[in-house]
């Protein structure tokens, strides 16, 4: 977030660039080291208003009107060493613990004008509730503000002779709300700039788990398409090669068949794979060279799925009903990948021979597929369904859930395995706001 403000403020010029660059070493520098800037004002301090009061006090007659050598009084210059020292030193801890040294630097401001003395060293004060303003709790500032006020009203009765009470009140209030002002407001930017990189840290850290929402999203789709591919092509060539190497001795010309039907059913599983990998390739890679795309599955393409896993010996029966035309492509895609897994579970479970009734059927604005077998054959040993819940049925609740639908699967009445899906075809109601 930081590089990316100083990229753009470099845009300006050379010279804002290196400003904002200047600016963040500084700060960098004096998160690692606040001693350093802390010590720096206090230097600062000694030698602006300091060093000119020592110089003052070493002359021989003074300096300045002598109507003011008459309303201050002369102290001891050790002394006006250890005020001075009282209201600068505090400065020190002016950040760590800036209540404390408002009051340290006001007790001495106090205690100095009681006494009659001026000091230039008087600015600490204006400086002490700056920061605390800037660096210490918002409840502290009203008796802050109350403590400031009764100094300046002493300041100004100590003035009177010379300067009229309103004057020097206006002016050292003025100074005073200047300086509080100003420490407010610099609190109050650097905590929209606290909101802002936390906020801009907050859109990272949603950006990133977006990102990854969206992958896992793409890897479960990938894995739906890559289990209805691979799984129903697998089961058919398994079960044309089981039937192919029983026919061999008996039957060569069933044997060759079935070595057709699987290079036949690998070569179209090839095929689809190769789609499905060049569309994941072509988004990984960008825009340069498009893949060799097909059209999805749909509807149509049922007959040749009930074809291909006939050849693998399920006697399929396959009826429709309504207009399956006016079908949207993906309605019609997750049709085809329901059946197709139906299919292939009942090849897989109950093996060749079974009996298959297959149902799609357009109800008003409900789809419905119906999907039922008979079992294995009188005396066949097929392994039966399984008893858990395998990828296949979680992929088809996954596909139907898209469309409001849902996708139950059960030992049917009389024997045999059914699967019945039921399909929303009505539109998604718009909101109120046309969106």
């Amino acid at each position: 977030m930081t590089c990316a403000i100083t990229d753009d403020i470099g845009g300006l010029g050379p010279p804002a660039a290196r400003l904002v660059r200047a600016a963040r070493r500084l700060r960098l520098a004096d998160r690692a080291r606040p001693w350093v800037l802390d010590t720096a004002v206090v230097a600062a301090a000694l030698l602006l208003v300091c060093l000119p009061d020592l110089l003052h006090a070493a002359a021989p007659d003074g300096a300045g009107p002598r109507r003011f050598h008459l309303v201050f009084s002369r102290l001891p210059p050790a002394g006006l060493l250890v005020l001075r020292a009282g209201l600068v030193l505090p400065l020190l801890w002016r950040r760590r613990r800036p209540a404390l040294a408002f009051t340290t630097v006001a007790a001495v401001f106090v205690l100095q004008w009681s006494l009659g003395a001026a000091l230039r060293g008087d600015i600490a004060l204006f400086i002490a509730l700056y920061s605390l303003a800037l660096h210490g709790r918002l409840r502290q500032l009203p008796w802050a503000c109350a403590v400031m006020a009764a100094g300046m009203a002493l300041v100004a009765l100590r003035m009177a002779p010379v300067v009229s009470v309103c004057d020097a009140l206006f002016f050292l209030l003025g100074t005073a709300t200047a300086a509080l002002a100003l420490g407010l407001v610099v609190r109050i930017r650097r905590a929209q700039l606290a909101g802002l990189r936390e906020r801009a840290a907050r859109l990272e850290i949603e950006r990133d788990q977006r990102s990854r929402l969206a992958a896992a999203g793409e890897r479960a789709r990938v894995a739906r398409e890559m289990h209805d591919i691979v799984g129903h092509n697998l089961s058919v060539m398994i079960t044309l090669a089981d039937a192919g190497a029983y026919a061999t001795g008996s039957a060569p010309e069933r044997g060759q068949e079935a070595l057709r039907l699987i290079g036949d059913t690998g070569r179209q599983a090839l095929g689809e794979l190769r789609r499905l990998l060049g569309v994941l390739r072509a988004a990984a890679d960008g825009p340069p060279g498009e893949p060799e795309l097909s059209p999805q599955p749909g509807i149509a393409d049922v007959d040749a799925l009930c074809a291909g896993v006939r050849a693998a010996g399920l006697d399929v029966v396959y009826r429709t009903a309504g207009n399956m035309d006016a079908l949207d492509g993906g309605v019609q895609l997750t049709v085809y990948r329901i059946v197709q897994e139906a299919l292939t579970n009942t090849l897989k479970h109950a093996g060749p021979g079974t009996r298959v009734t297959l149902e799609i059927a357009v109800e008003d604005t409900r789809l419905r597929v119906r999907v039922r077998d008979t079992g294995p054959p009188a005396g066949a040993c097929g392994p039966g369904p399984a008893s858990g819940e395998g990828h296949g049925l979680v992929g088809m609740r996954e596909r139907a859930a898209l469309y409001g639908g849902s996708v139950g699967a059960g030992p049917a009445p009389g024997g045999g395995w059914s699967v019945d899906a039921a399909l929303d075809l009505a539109p998604v109601p718009r909101g109120g706001d046309g969106r």
